[in-house]
């Protein structure tokens, strides 16, 4: 039995879109709470971080959208990941848009300097304001985890790099600007790309990325945006792209992480309900989240 602390980082700041802002609602909605406590756990939901109301602001750095807004969420997130993994329990941070990561693991960081991170998206989330096509924050996450970019993001919570870029992967990626794709290259971050994983199977991807992040570290954190799934089996993300992870290749995914009693926290973003089908998205996040914390079918 785990220690479970749920928060939500109801923010779509980073996004070019409306709508993931009510992402932590749509998964507390699908019984995310009842169905870990089902598994044995112990599970607390702490509500969530302040959000400033997006009509209140706008737009200043057309290549940092919403900058002074991101760093004031990942801020509030920063302080109540920390106090959770400090007082010993696993969070599960419900976004949002992906910038929400930058509090999240700045919050685990503070903690627990020595960790790695596995990254399923669609996207390589590896821009800067140097790079990026669109100035959303959400394309920019990794990279500052890593300590690439705007060096107020990058120093959040008075240190930086978050996690050292080898303990680093990306998982299920098959949509990369060119700018992002030097960065990843000169990082050595791995990365699995679609191609990847179709080629050789997503049981031997994920057992080499547990390898990976793990390496010299206490543990690993997972970074879950639901694009990162084919949209047939989660439609309602902002940033869809066809060819992902499929259903079964997603909780095959989570049932290794399971097994391996590596993961420490989780983050759990992009889910935009305004996009969805019946809460479909949702429902998939919260599937995924029982793998990761123990359901199998016997």
């Amino acid at each position: 039995m785990a220690n479970l602390r749920i928060i939500g980082a109801p923010s779509d700041f980073g996004q070019g879109r409306r709508g993931v802002d009510m992402g932590p609602s749509a998964i507390r909605y699908a019984g995310l709470t009842e169905r870990l406590k089902r598994l044995g756990h112990h599970v607390q939901d702490l509500g969530d971080v302040a959000v400033p109301t997006p009509e209140m602001h706008t737009v200043k750095h057309e290549k940092l959208k919403y900058f002074d807004e991101v760093k004031t969420v990942c801020e509030n997130l920063f302080h109540q990941v920390g106090s959770a993994m400090k007082e010993g329990h696993i969070p599960i941070i419900l976004g949002g848009d992906h910038s929400i990561s930058i509090g999240s693991i700045a919050g685990i960081a503070s903690a627990n300097r020595s960790f790695g991170v596995i990254w399923f998206d669609a996207h390589g989330d590896m821009n800067t304001e140097d790079t990026t096509p669109s100035g959303n924050i959400h394309g920019m996450p990794l990279a500052v985890n890593v300590g690439i970019g705007n060096e107020q993001l990058v120093h959040l919570g008075g240190f930086s790099p978050k996690v050292k870029p080898e303990n680093v992967v990306l998982v299920g990626i098959r949509s990369i600007d060119e700018g992002e794709a030097t960065l990843i290259r000169k990082s050595g971050i791995r990365v699995y790309t679609m191609a990847e994983i179709d080629r050789v199977g997503m049981g031997p991807v994920m057992e080499e990325a547990i390898r990976i992040a793990s390496a010299g570290t206490d543990g690993i954190h997972l970074s879950l945006d639901l694009d990162s799934l084919d949209p047939t089996f989660a439609p309602g993300v902002g940033t869809p792209v066809n060819g992902g992870v499929t259903y079964r290749e997603g909780h095959l995914a989570m049932e290794i992480l399971s097994s391996s009693e590596k993961v420490r926290s989780v983050d759990v973003v992009e889910v935009n309900p305004i996009l969805d089908s019946h809460n479909q998205t949702a429902n998939m996040a919260v599937e995924l989240l029982e793998s990761l914390f123990g359901k199998t079918v016997m």
